[in-house]
C-alpha cells in the first residue's frame, strides 16, 4: 500500500466509477477517495440538483431547452446533498440527465474537477466513457436489479417509509432502460473498465475488492 500511496502523491491519479442506480457505487466511490486520499466528485449531484431546481422552479424536466438553461447556471449552493439524496430526486435527475444540453453543460464542470493536480475520484454513469476516457482506473460497479431494488427498499423501510418492493423492481428496471436506451451517452462499461458485480458483496467485500484492482492497476510499468 505504502507504494501506491506514494505513485498516488507522485502524479494526478484520475479513478472513474460508472454504474447503475443502487448499486453501490457512490458509497465506494467516497471510501476510495477516503482511502487514496484523493478529491471526490459525486456527478450525480449535478443532475439530481438540475432535476430539483426545475421541479421547484415549475419547469417541465422533458425540455430540453429550459432544463440546459438551468444547467448552464447551476452553482455549487445548489448541490445541499441532503434534499438531494430521495428516491424522487432520482428519478428527476434520470429525467434531465438525457438531455444533451443538460450533459453538455456539466461535462466541462466535470472534467476541470478531474483534472485538478491532485486527479479525483468521480462516481457516475459516463464518467470512463465521456467524461474522463483516459482515466487511470476504471471500475464499473453493478448488481441486479432484484438486488438493487431490494437495498432500496431497506432503505425506504429503514427510514420509516412503507416499502413496496415490486414498484421499487419496476422503478429500477425503468430506469435502467432509460439510462442504456438514451442517445447521448449512454449507460455502459468502458472496453477497458473492471466490472465488479456487487451482488453478494458488502461494502467492506466490495471496496477491498476495488482496492485490489486499482493497485493493481497503478502498479503496472508504464
Amino acid at each position: 500500500m505504502a507504494g501506491i500511496a506514494e505513485a498516488v502523491r507522485r502524479r494526478p491519479v484520475v479513478i472513474a466509477i460508472d454504474g447503475p442506480a443502487a448499486a453501490g457505487k457512490g458509497t465506494l466511490a467516497k471510501r476510495l477517495s477516503q482511502h487514496y486520499d484523493l478529491p471526490y466528485l459525486d456527478t450525480g449531484l449535478l443532475y439530481r440538483g438540475i432535476g430539483k431546481l426545475a421541479f421547484d422552479r415549475g419547469v417541465d424536466l422533458d425540455d430540453p431547452i429550459a432544463t440546459g438553461d438551468i444547467a448552464r447556471s447551476l452553482a455549487p449552493d445548489h448541490l445541499d446533498e441532503a434534499p438531494l439524496r430521495g428516491h424522487e430526486a432520482g428519478e428527476r435527475a434520470s429525467r434531465v440527465a438525457v438531455h444533451p444540453s443538460v450533459r453538455q453543460a456539466l461535462e466541462d464542470f466535470q472534467r476541470a474537477f478531474a483534472a485538478g493536480p491532485r486527479g479525483a475520484v468521480l462516481d457516475g454513469r459516463d464518467i470512463g466513457t465521456v467524461i474522463c476516457p483516459g482515466a487511470d482506473v476504471k471500475i464499473f460497479v453493478t448488481a441486479s436489479a432484484e438486488v438493487r431494488a431490494r437495498r432500496r427498499t431497506d432503505e425506504l423501510a429503514a427510514k420509516g417509509r412503507p416499502p413496496e418492493f415490486e414498484r421499487i423492481l419496476a422503478e429500477v428496471k425503468e430506469r435502467d432502460a432509460r439510462d442504456a436506451g438514451r442517445a447521448t451517452a449512454p449507460l455502459k462499461p468502458a472496453l477497458d473498465a473492471h466490472l465488479l458485480d456487487t451482488s453478494e458483496m458488502d461494502i467492506e467485500t466490495a471496496f477491498w475488492t476495488a482496492c485490489g484492482l486499482i493497485d493493481r492497476s497503478l502498479n503496472r510499468p508504464e
